[in-house]
């Protein structure tokens, strides 16, 4: 099994950068043969905060994330998080807080 690393920077709305990452990691994570990771830094960590309410029509990025969590891992830069005051009482379910390391590992 292949396993493909998504970094997100952007903030979940404002523009389409994580909304067409999450499109294609989740189009990833519907084949057999792949593993996705999405690590989640900066301002990105607001995807993965949980209650998101968007206008009727409008994407959702947690519904997005939730598609590539049924087979793939999202973590959350725990500096990036501690930086915008998010707690990990606010992240979606599946989410981890994570660290670079992590990220390392992915990487390599």
């Amino acid at each position: 099994m292949s396993s493909i690393l998504f970094i997100l920077n952007d903030a979940p709305y404002g523009n389409e950068r994580a909304y067409n990452a999450l499109r294609l990691a989740g189009a990833l994570a519907n084949k057999d043969d792949q593993r996705v990771h999405v690590f989640l830094m900066a301002d990105a960590v607001g995807c993965a905060k949980s209650g998101q309410k968007v206008p009727e029509g409008d994407y959702n990025i947690q519904l997005m994330l939730d598609k590539v969590l049924r087979k793939g891992e999202v973590a959350l830069c725990g500096t990036c998080m501690d930086a915008r005051g998010m707690a990990e009482s606010e992240m979606m379910e599946g989410a981890k807080r994570s660290t670079l390391a992590q990220l390392a590992d992915w990487t390599g």
